[in-house]
């Protein structure tokens, strides 16, 4: 897919997923985001850019980490996360973070800006990746930190059999080299290519709970990266899409419920 149309199918589709997206994903993907921020090491006094913010999960726990001084900016496409984080901090009375409509692989944003540079399961949607880290390397100060998550190995995911599903009933080409990232590796060596160095690659697991079938299927479908694609279906459609996917998370069914293994790959870095 042209990048161009793979970044509007990005903003569209995660305009939609935004009202779900905090429901369905916090608890999940809370281990792998406070992992990213430990490695971060961000303290207070410290400018922040979180590249890909999403609904600010990532974003609010770096304001606090570096208030009352510092100051954190998400930035997002989809103007519906941007819209949502920006509720968010403020009904938590976090008055240290702001939130910008921006696409991370054209930063609008003067060299040497930031002091950390964070992108939270953000990068592997990017069209560019190299390009978004170079926009990462260029607004960090000297000896700024950069700290990376995306999905691990498609075979360590036990939701990623949400892309065949899908794209065996809409030409969606959602996302096809989703996992490319995760590989061993892979992430590291483009770090350095940037231009990082001290580059540091951790891989971890995790499980993420459902309480139902329900849940899982809607984190899969509603609130995630396949959202648009899922908008165009009629309602016989999902049911049979919906059935597929519940067949094969079949063996992490436990009761009701479902306990999905995860595995993220994590970076830090210095500029």
């Amino acid at each position: 897919m042209e990048a161009r149309v793979q970044r509007r199918v990005q903003r569209y589709g995660w305009d939609l997923a935004a009202a779900s997206y905090e429901v369905l994903w916090q608890d999940q993907l809370a281990f792998a985001q406070a992992q990213l921020l430990t490695s971060a090491s961000l303290a207070p006094g410290e400018q922040v850019l979180d590249v890909a913010c999403g609904t600010g999960l990532v974003s609010l726990e770096a304001a606090r980490a570096v208030a009352p001084r510092g100051q954190v900016l998400g930035i997002d496409l989809s103007g519906q996360m941007v819209d949502t984080a920006g509720r968010r901090s403020a009904a938590q009375g976090i008055l240290n973070a702001d939130f910008a409509r921006m696409d991370g692989e054209a930063l609008d944003i003067p060299d040497a800006r930031f002091d950390a540079a964070l992108c939270a399961l953000g990068l592997m949607y990017m069209p560019e990746p190299a390009q978004a880290l170079r926009e990462m390397w260029r607004v960090l100060r000297s000896g700024g930190r950069l700290g990376l998550a995306v999905w691990g190995e498609r075979a360590q995911c036990g939701w990623s059999a949400v892309f065949p599903i899908i794209d065996v009933e809409v030409a969606s080409e959602v996302c096809p080299l989703f996992f490319r990232l995760g590989q061993d590796g892979v992430l590291a060596r483009l770090c350095e290519t940037t231009g990082f160095h001290a580059v540091e690659q951790h891989r971890i697991t995790t499980t993420l709970d459902y309480s139902d079938a329900h849940q899982a299927c809607d984190a899969a479908f509603v609130g995630g990266p396949v959202a648009l694609a899922w908008a165009r279906l009629g309602e016989d459609v999902r049911e049979r899409v919906r059935a597929r996917y519940l067949e094969a998370i079949t063996p992490w069914r436990h009761g009701r419920g479902y306990r999905l293994p995860g595995e993220f790959v994590l970076i830090s870095a210095l500029r």
